[in-house]
């Protein structure tokens, strides 16, 4: 899986002895990763990476002691920050907590698996975490800085109407994302502003229930609505929709000016459900004239087919540039393919979209 024989150093964190092992068998099973140590919360973690310098680490987020977060922050200001994998469980709190940790640093995340889950998806699991392993591996370190918070103050003002503006659905924004995406997101959507004539359509790699934290969390901060797509809704300028976890987002003709949401679980579209091409092939395919598509930072190629489709029918196209991904594959794709309009860094995007609509 590998492509260099360097080997790969991680630290394994989590305060069940069980979970440790079950970790450090899946990871030493794999010739080119090396578990080097183990620590059972985060004060223990951060003694022994300060000690060992490990390449990469995998941390609980639900610990005594000192719990992922706080030890995640306190990893954050070492002079080599180690690259970091939370590992989060499949709840409310957990998706915030992991959110949370995007923003501190993490450049990544799995879902930590029960005992029950292990007995019958044990191939699965290994599988995923090592690639999350080699994904991170070959990511740049996330820099802390300030978050993009322009509009937070405004929002009160806004209240239940933001969104709810009077400007037309001129254009349709197409966005797509995976590693790194939802700490980029937050350098673009909330500069968008709450009159913009336009509805954005993101992908954001994510499991289910993710993805509804990372709305909220994105609609707290913007002037924009921001919501997680369900099957039927109507596009409106103003408003931004995210694909479900697991489930393909597709934007289809409706009656009149109208355009409206599929959701559905069909098989995943190269290798990924929700799918940046499946959803940026359906906007290519919608009879929408007017439309701008972003590839943001990601490990892969998906969606390079779907935003080429975009150009060739009149679109306008944005990428990533190399220097500001966390990982620079999906961008680098779509340039590769001939799909890209203008390469800029993350914090241009957005004026960058604006441009291409005039306003």
């Amino acid at each position: 899986m590998n492509d260099t024989n360097k080997i790969i150093r991680v630290l394994v964190v989590d305060d069940s002895a069980f979970m440790r092992k079950v970790i450090t068998d899946m990871l030493n099973s794999e010739k080119n990763i090396k578990v080097i140590d183990t620590a059972r919360n985060g004060k223990e973690c951060v003694v022994k990476a300060k000690l060992l310098n490990p390449d990469i680490i995998t941390l609980d987020i639900e610990m005594p002691i000192q719990d992922g977060i706080e030890t995640l922050a306190e990893l954050m200001t070492l002079n080599t920050a180690p690259k970091v994998i939370m590992l989060s469980s499949l709840t409310y709190k957990g998706a915030e907590s992991t959110l949370r940790a995007l923003e501190l640093g993490a450049v990544d995340f799995i879902t930590k698996p029960t005992a029950s889950i292990l007995n019958f998806k044990v191939d699965d699991i290994r599988k995923e975490l090592l690639k999350k392993i080699y994904d991170v591996s070959s990511s740049k370190p996330i820099k802390t800085v300030n978050l993009v918070k322009p509009y937070v103050n405004k929002i009160e003002s806004i209240g239940k109407n933001k969104g709810n503006n009077s400007s037309s659905l001129k254009y349709i924004i197409a966005i797509g994302t995976s590693t790194g995406g939802p700490r980029a997101l937050q350098e673009v959507i909330p500069l968008l502003p709450a009159d913009i004539p336009a509805a954005v359509l993101i992908v954001q790699h994510m499991p289910p229930g993710f993805t509804h934290s990372l709305a909220a969390r994105l609609d707290s901060l913007s002037l924009i609505r921001v919501k997680e797509a369900e099957e039927g809704d109507v596009l409106r300028a103003g408003h931004a929709y995210i694909a479900p976890g697991d489930y393909h987002m597709l934007v289809r003709k409706g009656t009149g000016e109208e355009y409206k949401l599929t959701i559905n679980q069909g098989p995943p579209v190269t290798g990924h459900r929700p799918s940046v091409n499946a959803m940026m092939d359906s906007v290519a395919s919608c009879e929408h004239k007017r439309v701008v598509a972003v590839m943001m930072t990601g490990m892969g190629s998906d969606g390079s087919d779907g935003i080429l489709k975009i150009k060739q029918n009149g679109g306008n196209t944005i990428a990533q540039n190399e220097e500001t991904c966390v990982v620079y594959g999906m961008p680098k794709s779509a340039v590769n393919a001939g799909a890209i309009d203008i390469i800029v860094p993350l914090q241009e995007i957005t004026k960058e979209i604006l441009k291409f609509m005039g306003v």
